[in-house]
C-alpha cells in the first residue's frame, strides 16, 4: 500500500511571530488576525499586511528566540 502524509492546520494565533523557510510567503512575519478561513500577516519590516487562506505547514517552536532564522 501507499504512503500517506497528513499536515494539521498550522494553529495560528494573534500576536504570534512566525518564520517561514522559502516559498512566496517566505520570511518573517506577525500574526496579526486570524478567522475559521483566514489569516492576516504583518511583514515587521515594511508593516505591509497581508490576508491569507490559512495555510499548512510543518512547524517546531523555539523558546527564547527574539526572531526565527536569525541568529
Amino acid at each position: 500500500m501507499g504512503e500517506v502524509r497528513t499536515k494539521p492546520p498550522f494553529p495560528f494565533e494573534a500576536g504570534q511571530k512566525i518564520h517561514i523557510d522559502g516559498g512566496p510567503r517566505g520570511g518573517d512575519w506577525e500574526v496579526i488576525g486570524v478567522t475559521e478561513r483566514k489569516v492576516k500577516l504583518r511583514c515587521p519590516v515594511s508593516f505591509k499586511e497581508f490576508n491569507w487562506d490559512r495555510f499548512c505547514y510543518c512547524y517546531e517552536v523555539l523558546v527564547g528566540v527574539e526572531r526565527p532564522g536569525r541568529d
